[in-house]
């Protein structure tokens, strides 16, 4: 995948990124793009060598500040269970800050199945997931976490909770029941602490 190092090239993605948003993948054309952009279509092809390299592109470049939130949950500042809780706000912070972006990796996955998702994990997630199973496997080194637990389980929970908040909230928020929807916050806090504590009752 092509790497940005100027200005056309950060126009390209800049453009990629609202024609890809609000048409899908399949839709837009790289001469779209490249109209977009205020570059031509070869100046496209410089930077990026295919219509699927500038998607993956986007997808990574809108997924970049998810590093920064990463560094700050393995830098053992603090105790693990404070880090994992600013971790998993950031996380679901950051999701719907990128709603478009995150609606379109949601229609794309709906549409292209499998290949997109080995593709999406193998280039654009994977470092960053690898990573943040490494930060929990070294809070069970730790003894901050139980040692029997699988932590790229815990890692799956954690995102899977923030997606579920992005895909279901429009629906959860309806019931009567839920009252937390529309404070993403307080969901993140709940869920968390649930995570960390479970749901059986505590010993006394």
């Amino acid at each position: 995948m092509a790497r940005p190092a100027c200005e056309g090239a950060e126009r390209i993605l800049a453009a990629a990124e609202e024609l890809f948003a609000k048409e899908g993948f399949d839709a837009v054309s790289m001469n779209a793009i490249a109209d977009r952009a205020g570059v031509s279509k070869a100046n496209v092809f410089h930077h990026f060598k295919s219509k699927n390299d500038l998607y993956l592109a986007v997808i990574k470049q809108a997924c970049q500040q998810a590093c920064a939130f990463i560094d700050d949950f393995g830098s053992d500042r603090g105790p693990f269970p404070k880090r994992l809780k600013l971790f998993a706000l950031e996380h679901l912070q950051h999701v719907l800050d990128k709603a478009e972006i995150s609606r379109l990796i949601q229609r794309d996955l709906l549409e292209n199945g499998p290949q997109r998702g080995k593709e999406l994990a193998e280039r654009v997630f994977g470092q960053n997931f690898a990573r943040l199973v490494e930060i929990i496997r070294g809070g069970q080194g730790k003894g901050e976490l139980r040692q029997d637990i699988d932590p790229a389980m815990v890692a799956v929970m954690v995102i899977g909770i923030n997606i579920t908040f992005f895909q279901a909230g429009e629906v959860f928020r309806h019931y009567p029941e839920v009252d937390f929807m529309d404070d993403p916050a307080r969901y993140s806090k709940m869920a968390v602490d649930i995570l960390l504590n479970g749901i059986l009752p505590r010993d006394n």
